[in-house]
């Protein structure tokens, strides 16, 4: 990035050039090494620590020696024109200490100034105490001088509710090695450009923790005023593909909440109690079906999705930007079924069998019960463990093969319902639950899920000084 800085300013006791900064002899061009405070050159927010010198005057000075480039910028006059670029790459000896042989001077005496290395970061700043005027060849003994790691804010982003991106906005585009972050009132930091897939994946990692860590601690304050049945379990951004293919809009974030026996999908995250009865739609947790989707499953370049199929049979498909988000979601989408469907034990559906109306209770405990709906009179009864097989039309019937104990053949039972998908997705919840209860070391994780929802203290890392990301130079 080359700019020009015009404007009037006394350029010797303006900035400041360390003779070990640039020139010819190090083959890069003499480097900005100090501006001093409350100058022109300061104040015109126009020049930067780190950059180099290109021109002077429009005198091309990129191959001047040092004390060359020095001597120009003196004969410079009151009105200096400077073509600048900013190094994004500099020599290791830039973040040496000051040599000694330094004959160099700063101009101004001022004490509390800084003078900060251009790459590094890192200053040389004036004790407070210390207000004599000091040479370079006496700042790397001077007790009054101490090596310190600065940062100037260029954005704030609150880390609450926010969201990352790696995508192009509506795609399934992935960025190279570069992300944004969007704060919940729409602030965004801009693309920010990693150098290596590692960086990019540091950062990544290190954000969505914190991100995670500050939504848990949410949680816990907004379950305090939900009754137990009503608790959050999860909540967290992720994009929707869109059904239409034809819009050129792919995908749109979303705000997923799992809160009680309900999946709520918002546009923009609940704040008030209020909210949470304007989402744009709300589903049982245990009358859907989510699966994650595997490689070979993905309908387009983006990774990390998963689908819900709907009660009413509908498909939706979302993505998460990390892996780690997925699994974070699975496990409460599991932790959710497996809480509702031990709170409720057992779910009734109307049904027909053989011109009849009937019903179906699914039990927790017992199994399978078809009873008259007239009569209430039970005309079968199985175990879970009895179903050997299932099939259903897509449309409204289901035929149960159950083994009988007594006889151990096959018998087929067939109903119909009206809202097919939702009975066979509970019977699937049911199931998992069932089986989920066979395994000591998940229910134990469930429980101590369910009493972390209730009452967990905040976590130890999510402290205030993670609450926000900070863009620095």
């Amino acid at each position: 990035m080359v700019k020009q800085s015009n404007f009037p300013f006394t350029a010797p006791s303006s900035i400041c050039l360390f003779p070990y900064h640039g020139g010819a002899e190090h083959n890069i061009p003499v480097v900005i090494s100090k501006i001093s405070k409350e100058q022109k050159a300061e104040l015109s927010g126009l020049l930067f620590i780190g950059d180099g010198i290109l021109q002077i005057n429009g005198i091309n000075v990129r191959n001047y020696r040092h004390e060359e480039v020095v001597q120009v910028l003196r004969n410079a006059g009151e009105e200096v024109t400077l073509t600048v670029s900013f190094l994004k790459k500099t020599p290791a000896f830039l973040k040496l200490p000051l040599c000694e042989d330094c004959t160099c001077v700063p101009s101004d005496q001022s004490s509390g100034t800084s003078s900060p290395l251009c790459d590094s970061g890192l200053h040389l700043n004036y004790h407070p105490n210390n207000t004599d005027t000091l040479s370079c060849s006496s700042w790397p003994t001077s007790p009054g001088l101490r090596w310190e790691k600065r940062w100037v804010d260029l954005r704030l982003i609150p880390l609450l509710h926010s969201r990352l991106s790696q995508y192009i906005p509506g795609t399934d585009i992935c960025r190279q090695n570069a992300f944004q972050v969007i704060a919940v009132d729409g602030v965004c930091s801009g693309v920010i450009q990693c150098l290596t897939s590692e960086d990019c994946l540091d950062w990544l990692q290190a954000i969505a923790a914190n991100i995670s860590n500050l939504t848990k601690h949410n949680i816990k304050k907004i379950n305090r005023n939900f009754p137990v049945n009503q608790q959050i379990i999860y909540m967290g951004w992720v994009d929707e593909r869109e059904q239409d293919s034809l819009q050129d809009r792919m995908y749109t974030p979303k705000f997923l909440a799992l809160r009680g026996s309900s999946l709520f999908k918002f546009s923009a995250p609940p704040v008030t109690t209020w909210d949470w009865t304007r989402a744009e739609k709300s589903f049982t947790v245990y009358e859907i079906m989510c699966k994650i989707l595997k490689d070979s499953d993905l309908l387009d370049q983006r990774k990390n999705c998963f689908s819900l199929q709907t009660e009413s049979g509908e498909d939706m498909f979302f993505s998460v930007e990390l892996e780690c988000e997925l699994t974070l979601w699975e496990k409460a989408f599991q932790t959710a079924t497996f809480l509702e469907v031990e709170r409720i034990q057992c779910k009734t559906y109307a049904c027909i069998m053989e011109s009849h109306l009937m019903g179906l209770t699914i039990d927790f405990s017992m199994g399978f019960i078809c009873f008259d709906a007239a009569s209430k009179a039970v005309l079968w009864r199985y175990k879970f463990s009895q179903l050997k097989g299932s099939s259903d039309d897509g449309k409204s019937k289901i035929k149960f093969l159950f083994q009988n104990q007594d006889t151990k053949l096959i018998e087929a039972k067939e109903l119909e319902f009206s809202n097919l998908f939702a009975v066979l997705h509970c019977i699937h919840s049911f199931f998992a639950a069932k089986v989920a209860c066979l395994d000591p070391l998940y229910v134990g994780s469930q429980g101590a899920a369910a009493a972390a929802v209730a009452s967990a203290p905040a976590p130890a890392t999510c402290a205030a000084g993670t609450g926000k990301i900070k863009y620095s130079t």
